[in-house]
């Protein structure tokens, strides 16, 4: 474990500690949380990115033309 110091704005940690008591946890635990969950969601967005990069017109067409043409299933209908 690493130690790490980091300035914030009075508001925010005043926002911090409220919501790190209602979570009945530390604020170190919840400042862990919440870069960790924010760091998975950056990580998410360049992996969906290559993806995105890999991917092809015509085989998304070709996979669609497969598609069986009927009508939506009676639940599926607004």
């Amino acid at each position: 474990m690493s130690a790490l110091s980091v300035r914030l704005p009075e508001s925010l940690h005043k926002y911090a500690k409220e919501y790190a008591a209602q979570e009945g946890i530390s604020v170190n635990q919840l400042i862990s949380t919440a870069l960790a969950e924010k760091l998975s969601a950056l990580a998410t967005e360049d992996y969906l990115e290559l993806r995105a990069k890999r991917g092809s017109r015509k085989k998304f067409d070709a996979a669609l033309a497969r598609v069986p043409d009927v009508a939506p299933d009676k639940l599926d209908r607004k």
